[in-house]
């Protein structure tokens, strides 16, 4: 769902991010505003006016996005819950977390925080509106906390639609989950529910590019896809963390990998480990001690007429959380590693030494036989 991202800036803690897809999505709404809403609304100002109330319209609900998403975060935070951070793409913002919430109290709880802080900011900005009107404050400006106030009205009302993975949805998860003490089986009945509020989005949108309304129906449409697609994918995720969880990366673990001296050049590496091993990443030894890894991704930073110029030593990457995992450590911690690093094979260290490597394709391989011999 989520590509290239930009870390902005840190917010109590949280990194906030910008997605590239989120440029898309700013030049819409800058464009939809500046040319649409506000000349209906307020007419004959100046079209710079209307551009500078856009970007500004835009801006208001870039910080909008960031209240909303930081309040699920300190939320998720009082219960003990570790945050990736804060995630703005195209349909919107995301608080990123690793695992699921600890209970049905917990979720209900980070679910709500995201509407109640949409209509808390939405009151903020009536009530600068009715100021505004009220000391007769410039047009343009009274017109931008007018739309930005009933805009996270708007926003709370959507995303309290029972439609997971929305907030909404997120409730009635919390309440099937509460009631059934099953979480498997309450979100898979919220994530149908999700499914089915996207197929009807899809089904607006189409009827609205039938009625000529061809911007707001692709919207519509695409808004559905995308509820459609993350209410399922949701729910797998959740099906492979429980599959994985009393796992431990010792189960996928293989001993003895093959590792690369520190002291060979670039290019014996690439023909004599990578283009036999087909591996992407390689332990780095010297002297029988780990030192780090070496990936693909490094290479290819190596013009190759250069190859031969440069030693594993020099472009090697030094062991981090990113790359190493422990033995015992659930192997779901694992496969977050891997989600968050973009990194296919771990190495499994132990006091410094290595034991072993732990890859997702191997554990992708446990996943289907596990799945396959326990849905019979």
């Amino acid at each position: 769902m989520i590509g290239k991202q930009i870390t902005l800036f840190k917010l109590v803690g949280f990194k906030v991010r910008i997605d590239l897809s989120w440029f898309i999505l700013a030049v819409l709404i800058i464009w939809s505003l500046a040319q649409g809403l506000f000349p209906h609304y307020f007419e004959d100002l100046p079209q710079s006016t209307y551009w500078l109330m856009g970007a500004a319209g835009a801006l208001g609900l870039f910080i909008s996005i960031i209240f909303h998403e930081l309040c699920h975060s300190l939320v998720a935070r009082r219960y003990g819950l570790p945050m990736k951070g804060i995630t703005l793409f195209i349909f919107g913002g995301v608080a990123q977390m690793d695992e699921e919430p600890p209970s049905a109290k917990a979720e209900f709880f980070m679910a709500i925080a995201g509407p109640v802080s949409s209509v808390l900011i939405g009151i903020v900005f009536y009530i600068l509106y009715v100021a505004g009107e009220a000391g007769g404050w410039p047009l343009p400006i009274n017109g931008i906390f007018g739309y930005l106030g009933f805009l996270n009205f708007i926003l709370a009302g959507f995303n309290l639609l029972p439609a997971f993975p929305l907030d909404g949805g997120r409730v009635l998860r919390s309440a099937l989950w509460n009631w059934k003490s099953n979480l498997k089986w309450a979100t898979r009945i919220s994530s149908q529910i999700g499914s089915i509020f996207g197929i009807g989005l899809i089904a607006f949108g189409v009827l609205n590019l039938f009625a000529r309304n061809f911007i707001g129906g692709i919207w519509f449409f695409v808004i559905g896809m995308f509820l459609r697609s993350a209410s399922q994918m949701s729910y797998k995720q959740l099906i492979v963390r429980k599959a994985l969880e009393g796992e431990y990366v010792r189960t996928f673990m293989k001993p003895d990998p093959v590792t690369v001296a520190a002291s060979i050049t670039v290019d014996r590496l690439v023909g004599d480990y990578v283009y036999k091993h087909h591996f992407k990443m390689f332990p780095v030894v010297e002297d029988e001690e780990l030192v780090g890894c070496v990936t693909t991704r490094q290479v290819k930073e190596i013009p190759r007429v250069e190859w031969s110029q440069h030693s594993v030593r020099e472009i090697a990457r030094l062991c981090s959380s990113e790359n190493t995992i422990g033995p015992d450590v659930d192997a779901v911690k694992a496969l977050s590693i891997m989600n968050r690093s973009g990194n296919s094979r771990l190495m499994v260290v132990e006091d410094k030494r290595l034991l072993g490597i732990i890859s997702l394709k191997d554990m992708l391989k446990f996943l289907s036989i596990k799945l396959d011999l326990e849905s019979s």
